[in-house]
């Protein structure tokens, strides 16, 4: 006789169940908590920041247009790439249209574009001025940087991420709206 119990259903519970990396995976995965949806975004943006600067190379570098063609197509092929990567992946948006996405998905890119160039000349300016900066290391050639890399941050923490989840791809009364208005868009729509 053997002193260990014979219970085989907590043997069978752990064979069946997902191993600790598979539910955290899932988990974030699936998750619509502020958490995992700001870690995806971050995926959805960087996936989406290659495909800019890419593209705007290629652009550049190999077929030779102009340094501002070369960006703006790299942008709004990068903006593609984030909604439709924030449309399922991100975000999981339900019950609202594509057509009421795009839309809104637009809204919020004018409105991203404005503030990083606005926002941006502003901090520069104003730490263009702060020689003191010199004496701990900074550059004047750093300025820009320092004041784009700041700007962009706060638009894309406080403007994109939080419209994105709580406006664009979610149900809104704009929808409606926004979808009439593609409608008038399409060409071959009939009334």
């Amino acid at each position: 006789m053997t002193d260990q119990p014979n219970d085989t259903s907590s043997t069978t519970t752990a064979a069946t169940r997902p191993s600790l990396a598979k539910r955290i995976s899932k988990r974030v995965m699936t998750s619509d908590s502020l958490i995992f949806t700001f870690l995806r975004s971050v995926v959805s943006s960087q996936a989406a920041s290659w495909v800019d600067l890419g593209l705007g190379f290629v652009f550049f570098s190999w077929i030779g247009l102009a340094p501002w063609l070369s960006t703006a197509i790299g942008a709004v092929a990068g903006g593609i790439v984030n909604c439709i990567i924030n449309y399922r992946f991100t975000f999981h948006a339900q019950g609202v249209s594509w057509r009421a996405v795009i839309v809104k998905y637009s809204l919020v890119w004018i409105g991203s574009i404005l503030l990083n160039s606005g926002g941006t000349q502003a901090v520069y300016s104003l730490i263009a001025d702060w020689h003191w900066l010199e004496t701990i290391g900074f550059k004047p050639d750093g300025y820009y940087a320092a004041a784009r890399l700041f700007v962009s941050l706060m638009v894309s923490w406080f403007w994109n991420f939080v419209l994105q989840r709580y406006f664009v791809y979610r149900p809104t009364r704009f929808d409606k709206t926004a979808e009439a208005f593609v409608d008038r868009l399409r060409l071959n729509h009939k009334s």
